[in-house]
């Protein structure tokens, strides 16, 4: 359990952590790889390729050495007719939301930020945060410690009031470097490489323990 008091703050990282997204983004990368003439990829290989940003995804799932970037457009192309199919919020995670003054929840996620928006709008969860920051919406993108801190600014907070929510080591590895504590989900898509994180879930539903919130 967070020691009382509770973090004033809560960031969210989405992909992993707030929503299981796997389904879409492997439809999304089959569909390119089959233009390609390339066989398709499985929900378990794709899921060790998320966490960096689509321009990383794709590289993973095409190799460096065919990789161009006009096959970034086409799977953000492809992504977009359909990345609300299947995605999901994961058990629990909308009542934790709603617990939460939404002027002291961010979201900061590596997806661009067109998608993020219109995910957020699908799943009826724009309404819980006041700032969302995407992987394109600075210069930098997690794990720099800069979206993260961006986030705090617009919600007036401090570090030391904060709690960064992810499931991938750049999203601690960017909080650590923000001066934020850090929450593991382990339920989710990445590691936590070597970094040693304050608190740890192993279901999104356990997060309603840590995090209880108040009811509403």
């Amino acid at each position: 359990m967070i020691a009382d008091p509770q973090p004033q703050f809560l960031i969210f990282d989405l992909d992993g952590t707030l929503i299981n997204s796997i389904p879409d983004l492997l439809t999304a990368l089959n569909l390119l790889r089959c233009e390609l003439a390339l066989d398709p990829l499985t929900a378990i290989q794709v899921t060790r390729m998320v966490g960096d940003g689509a321009t990383m995804l794709v590289k993973r799932a095409l190799g460096d050495d065919l990789f161009e970037q006009r096959h970034l457009q086409r799977f953000l192309e492809l992504y977009g007719q359909h990345l609300l199919e299947q995605t999901h919020c994961y058990p629990g995670i909308e009542e934790l939301l709603q617990r939460h003054d939404p002027k002291h929840m961010a979201l900061v996620t590596n997806k661009p930020i067109l998608y993020t928006h219109k995910i957020l709008a699908g799943l009826k969860l724009s309404q819980f945060f006041a700032a969302v920051i995407g992987g394109d919406s600075y210069p930098h993108k997690k794990p720099h410690p800069y979206p993260l801190q961006q986030a705090l600014l617009k919600l007036d907070g401090r570090p030391q009031q904060a709690l960064m929510i992810g499931d991938h080591h750049t999203d601690l590895y960017a909080a650590r470097d923000a001066g934020i504590a850090t929450c593991f989900c382990a339920y989710g898509f990445g590691n936590c490489g070597d970094y040693l994180p304050d608190y740890q879930v192993t279901d999104a539903r356990e997060l309603m323990t840590l995090l209880p919130g108040k009811s509403r």
